[in-house]
């Protein structure tokens, strides 16, 4: 899987940050409750299963603070830009 790089991917993406010190990239995404937030984050699970492409979260009643990287690539990959789109979609 080639890197893109996580500079390259924000030009795509609405709301997500470079991580400092790695290449990967990060979002906190806030929902009107723990229901909400559960049930955003249950629905990523599926599809990152479908996609073996696993995100690093954290959650914490209504926010989720997810961050992305291909772990086997060292960094950002088409992967990451595919899930956090499919993320962005859902929230």
């Amino acid at each position: 899987m080639e890197k893109l790089g996580a500079s390259r991917v924000l030009e795509d993406l609405q709301g997500w940050a470079a991580v400092e010190g790695r290449d990967a990239i990060r979002k906190v995404y806030e929902f009107a409750d723990f229901n909400a937030a559960w049930g955003f984050m249950s629905r990523v699970a599926l599809k990152a299963e479908q996609m073996n492409h696993h995100p690093e979260w954290f959650n914490v009643y209504n926010k989720v603070d997810v961050t992305l990287a291909t772990h086997d690539a060292g960094g950002v990959t088409q992967l990451d830009l595919d899930l956090a789109a499919f993320m962005d979609a859902l929230a």
